[in-house]
């Protein structure tokens, strides 16, 4: 049979209870024990003063311990048996047989047991009375003394031995009172422990049925919680979680229909050419094939973009780094747009100290395509007879690298939306100078890899202006 949560912290609380309860109870019932001894040991020590006093006192009358050795119980039981009265007080002790002597009253079954816990030894430890001297290894005799000379000793068993009917009958009332407690404490938990166990175990149940929801790919479920502790923390974390799975799948839709969009678009348009010159309606010509070439370039580049993206995301894009100059790669990277530039007519302006040099370590290559990148998003997006700068700064840790260019401009709340992929600030722009929305997450993935950081913020010339920072690894000469 299955033993669910809910049983299983209930048993666990059950018998942590019991053991608890039976560890007090050991305790309690050692403790009553020990207690009720040393009581009757601090009585004791008062009666064998007493019995040292009148003990002292038959020796000087007597002379000698022949008395005792004659006749032991007679005289033990009237020791026993003596109360203060005139002639204790006078310090004469009754002979047996005078007006006054009382016998002891026996206990049930004859025995006068506590008359038996009285060891007297003389003054060369022979035994007197009592057990004899191997069974009273462990108990403290008190000196009998005469003329300051010691002549006998006196002593008290353990009480534990020589316990009479009342004293037993008190104990055991007390024992089956700790019994009774124990039993209605181990009820009492037995009773609120499973309505406690369940209450604690509820949250955890609605923790699994939200995850197996979850697994089904139901990520709008959510756990409600009121409380600040280890469940409360893990029911905020399980609910950030599935916000956060809710967030990737529609991002994972979104990207597929954009995709689907993107590669729709190009190859709707080359189908539509070709179709055109397979019936005649356009003729063969240089032209012809060169808008069929353009196409197909530009759905390489999409697919080559998604490519690069999809490596970077899965961490196999390749970095082959090494210490180069970062001046020199931006000029590199420049030279190729030339004539783009003076073809719309926008005016360049590059803002680097002449002859500095900025090592870094990076993939000259990957860096390559990060300037490229931004150039070309600069191209695309700055109207005709605009302008942009580049600017490269260098601290003692990091190089900075700007991009401004003038208008068009992008709203400042969409801003951090434009490195996400396929993302365009304005969709009414057209694949032909938008693009594809690829290249700033590209950018993105790249200057991360390197350990740097890229942001946009609104250009001082009216347009965008990129900002990249990475780290310096040679100085910056």
């Amino acid at each position: 049979m299955k033993v669910g949560i809910t049983h299983r912290l209930f048993l666990s609380i059950l018998v942590a209870t019991a053991l608890a309860i039976l560890c007090i109870f050991v305790i309690m019932q050692w403790s009553i024990n020990r207690g009720f001894l040393d009581y009757l040991n601090t009585l004791d020590r008062g009666k064998l003063e007493e019995m040292a006093g009148r003990l002292e006192q038959l020796y000087a009358e007597k002379g000698s311990w022949d008395f005792l050795r004659d006749e032991p119980k007679r005289w033990i039981v009237r020791l026993m048996d003596e109360q203060p009265d005139g002639d204790a007080v006078s310090g004469r002790v009754k002979e047996p047989g005078e007006r006054g002597d009382r016998s002891p009253l026996p206990l049930p079954g004859g025995v006068h047991r506590p008359r038996l816990r009285f060891i007297i030894l003389d003054a060369d430890r022979k035994p007197l009375f009592g057990s004899p001297p191997a069974e009273a290894e462990n108990v403290n005799f008190r000196p009998i003394a005469h003329k300051d000379v010691t002549v006998g000793y006196v002593g008290l068993l353990s009480p534990k031995h020589f316990l009479n009917p009342p004293q037993l009958s008190f104990l055991k009332q007390q024992k089956v009172a700790l019994i009774l407690s124990a039993c209605g404490v181990a009820v009492v938990v037995a009773i609120f422990s499973f309505p406690l166990a369940n209450r604690l175990v509820r949250p955890i149940k609605a923790m699994a049925l939200a995850t197996h929801d979850l697994a089904l790919g139901k990520y709008t479920v959510r756990i409600p919680f009121s409380s600040s502790d280890e469940l409360g923390h893990l029911a905020r974390d399980f609910n950030a979680m599935a916000l956060t799975l809710e967030k990737n799948e529609k991002a994972r839709r979104q990207w597929v229909a954009d995709i689907s969009h993107e590669l729709r678009t190009p190859l709707s348009v080359l189908r539509g050419e070709i179709e055109a010159l397979l019936e005649g309606i356009r003729n063969i010509t240089p032209d012809a094939i060169r808008s069929l070439h353009t196409e197909a370039l530009r759905l390489h580049r999409l697919v080559d973009d998604l490519y690069q993206l999809a490596l970077s995301d899965l961490g196999t894009l390749t970095y082959r780094k090494e210490d180069i100059d970062l001046v020199e790669v931006l000029n590199d990277s420049i030279e190729p747009f030339s004539a783009e530039l003076v073809r719309k007519d926008i005016a360049l302006t590059k803002d680097v100290l002449p002859g500095s040099k900025i090592i870094v370590f990076a993939d000259a290559e990957r860096m390559q395509q990060l300037f490229a990148n931004l150039i070309e998003n600069s191209l695309k997006y700055t109207d005709t007879g605009g302008e942009l700068i580049i600017r490269l700064t260098c601290s003692d840790s990091h190089a900075m690298i700007d991009f401004m260019d003038s208008a068009p401009g992008v709203p400042e709340g969409e801003l951090d939306r434009l490195f996400d992929r396929l993302y365009r600030a304005e969709g009414s722009r057209s694949r032909a100078s938008g693009g594809a929305g690829l290249g700033l997450a590209i950018c993105r993935n790249i200057v991360e890899a390197h350990a740097g950081t890229i942001s946009a913020h609104p250009s001082p010339l009216g347009g965008l202006l990129i900002k990249v920072t990475i780290p310096v690894a040679g100085g910056c000469l």
